[in-house]
């Protein structure tokens, strides 16, 4: 389990409460690019609830509008039209300095590229969320010592980026991801530069946010070795839901099988 962090949860105020909905609710959601003739439409009518408590894998092939769902989600990208509703909070009616503020406060983001600071050695690089709440440097650097560690990077808490291999800058991204407890995690293809065994471990911490009732975590993920960490399937083609397939005592078969 991710331990709590009393100096974190004082310091990131803006808080909203699970309440009786879904931690993500999508209610006719589009989002297009361009206009007219070069208008491309990535996301199609979504209407999706995901709950709280719950690690969700979002499949599908290249180019259905995983990664823009996920943006849209977060808070990172507009929606064209449609309401956005996140842990409580109308997104689509939030202005940007508060949505801004909201994510900081609630939102983790693991992205395939890992936009570590090059400057910054491991361990700095995974306590920037902390610090910029206003956590104790030496509280924020322990805390972010004990996720590499838990990632297994104990080892390389020093490195700067340049001296890690992709895989593990990928650990340190993640790590920072947690760091701060996030209510709601989006990850983009978190295994994709791991080999099985550290995506395995990296699939188990980042469940540990998902199973507990205040909390959330969407997953896009190619991968079918880290499916048995999900609680639930949602599949994507050409922007709109082709389905949602919850997990059964058994696991799951392929998608779209």
């Amino acid at each position: 389990m991710i331990p709590a962090s009393n100096a974190g949860a004082a310091t990131l105020s803006f808080r909203p409460g699970s309440g009786p909905g879904p931690a993500v609710r999508l209610s006719g959601v589009s989002k297009e690019f361009g206009a007219d003739a070069t208008k491309t439409v990535a996301l199609a009518d979504v209407s999706l609830d995901l709950p709280y408590g719950e690690l969700v894998l979002l499949v599908g092939p290249s180019g259905c509008g995983k990664t823009t769902l996920i943006s849209v989600v977060a808070g990172l990208l507009d929606a064209t039209r449609g309401e956005v509703e996140v842990l409580g909070e109308n997104l689509t009616r939030m202005g940007g300095g508060r949505k801004v503020r909201f994510r900081g406060d609630n939102i983790g983001f693991v992205f395939q590229q890992y936009n570590l600071l090059p400057a910054l050695t491991a361990v700095e690089n995974a306590c920037v969320p902390l610090l910029i709440a206003g956590v104790p440097r030496a509280k924020a650097v322990a805390k972010a010592a004990e996720l590499l560690t838990a990632v297994g990077l104990g080892a390389r808490l020093k490195s700067y980026p340049s001296q890690l291999s992709g895989g593990q800058q990928q650990r340190v991204a993640i790590a920072r991801a947690l760091v701060h407890e996030p209510r709601l995690l989006v990850c983009d293809e978190p295994t994709a530069a791991l080999d099985a065994a550290s995506g395995r471990t990296v699939m188990g911490l980042i469940r540990e946010v998902a199973v507990q009732p205040d909390r959330a975590v969407i997953v896009v993920t190619h991968d079918s070795r880290v499916y048995d960490f999900g609680d639930r399937i949602v599949k994507m083609a050409d922007g709109k839901i082709e389905g949602v397939e919850a997990k059964n005592g058994t696991g799951f078969g392929e998608p779209g099988a």
